[in-house]
């Protein structure tokens, strides 16, 4: 796997974003003074202690929540809402129960006004691409938890949004259906050069995954370490997660969370 390189546009930009909250008339401070660029076909992780605002700002970037303070930008342009260009996949697998594996994929592509030819062409492309064919017209009571989120991907990259949010995609699924999404994920990323940007509590995932962790502190959460990550994805998943490298860099990051977590109990404490 190869990062972008250094020439490559910001696609993503966080400038000084802090998100406050009202719980109880009481303030509750999320996010402060949060600053990431994303370069355009990076694989970005975030990790960091359970409550540190990491999907809050998932959210944000999805157009979903409006910061308290700074700028998020993509391609230099404010966020001012939900768009097209910023596809989220959720833990839920969120697919229509009434409708069919293609009907799902097809979905978005016919509200977008696509003809009827190229909705199959491509609905029919990704359904090919997750492994799915022959499971066209089954629903998703019929699908495995693997299968589902294979579709929630599938939905998502079909419409050809340039960036896709990831908010703990895989949380849902046992250990070896967690593995072999992630494998499905990096092919899919790795085919469309699409630029990512996932929340995850696992930090072997995003070690795995990423050119990029960024670890958050505790409440309120800003950027406090990243990790450079360049494995070689070209051979097989065990020779990856047993070479020295990853072991040492999946030591690094989950050090430095832990460091993190430690802290924020204390806090509690």
């Amino acid at each position: 796997m190869s990062a972008p390189s250094s020439a490559a546009a910001i696609k993503i930009r966080v400038e000084g974003v802090a998100k406050r909250f009202d719980q109880s008339g009481q303030p509750v401070e999320a996010l402060a003074n949060v600053e990431l660029a994303v370069r355009e076909g990076e694989f970005v992780s975030i990790v960091g202690p359970s409550g540190c605002g990491k999907s809050t700002l998932l959210y944000m970037l999805g157009g979903f929540l409006a910061p308290s303070a700074g700028r998020l930008l993509v391609d230099g342009a404010p966020i001012t809402g939900p768009g097209v260009d910023r596809g989220v996949v959720f833990q839920e697998y969120a697919l229509f129960p009434w409708l069919t594996v293609f009907d799902n994929i097809a979905y978005g592509l016919r509200e977008a006004g696509m003809g009827a030819r190229e909705v199959t062409a491509t609905a029919e492309r990704y359904i090919a691409l997750i492994g799915l064919s022959g499971f066209e017209r089954r629903f998703p009571r019929e699908l495995s938890g693997g299968m589902k989120q294979r579709v929630a991907l599938a939905r998502t990259f079909a419409y050809e949004p340039s960036i896709l949010l990831l908010d703990e995609p895989f949380g849902a699924l046992d250990a070896q259906t967690r593995e072999i999404m992630q494998d499905e994920l990096l092919r899919l990323w790795r085919t469309t050069g699409k630029t990512v940007l996932m929340v995850t509590h696992d930090v072997s995932e995003a070690v795995y995954l990423s050119n990029r962790v960024c670890v958050m502190s505790q409440r309120p959460g800003c950027m406090v370490e990243e990790f450079a990550i360049d494995l070689d994805h070209s051979v097989e998943r065990e020779q990856v997660v047993l070479s020295p490298a990853y072991t040492a860099i999946r030591n690094a990051v989950w050090i430095a969370v832990r460091q993190q977590v430690v802290v924020a109990r204390r806090g509690a404490a």
